[in-house]
């Protein structure tokens, strides 16, 4: 594993793996912690940030295969979706609606950052060559 194809790539994809790293650990240590703390809040607030930025950077990375619209690939429907639902996730907070909050902000996780991490393993993709180089 070597981080040096990811430290090398094209401007928004370093910025979009590591928001993408982090808020997949945050997520984990979200899930285990005690909800209503003041730390779950200040961390959840961290954690919408990372998503935020995950999402909004993926617009400026396109690949050449999979194009669905213009630049554009399948997956940056999930780019749309993902801060409509993290305003959502967050109103249902303020709104003391906690098994709604749980809902939306676990399903995200899931889609979001596991899920689609998973793509990322595909063989061509720079996170691939990160975890796999040299095997």
């Amino acid at each position: 594993m070597s981080l040096q194809p990811l430290l090398d790539a094209a401007a928004p994809i370093p910025l979009h793996a590591f928001a993408a790293m982090a808020g997949f650990a945050l997520g984990v240590v979200q899930l285990a912690a005690p909800k209503g703390t003041l730390s779950h809040r200040v961390m959840g607030w961290l954690w919408v940030l990372l998503l935020a930025i995950t999402a909004i950077s993926s617009f400026w990375i396109h690949g050449d295969s999979y194009r669905l619209w213009r630049d554009w690939s399948p997956i940056h429907l999930l780019s749309i979706l993902t801060p409509i639902m993290l305003v959502v996730g967050v109103l249902h907070a303020r709104r003391h609606r906690v098994r709604a909050h749980a809902i939306t902000m676990v399903s995200i996780f899931i889609g979001a950052l596991v899920i689609a991490g998973l793509f990322t393993m595909v063989p061509g993709r720079v996170m691939h060559t990160v975890v796999f180089a040299g095997r």
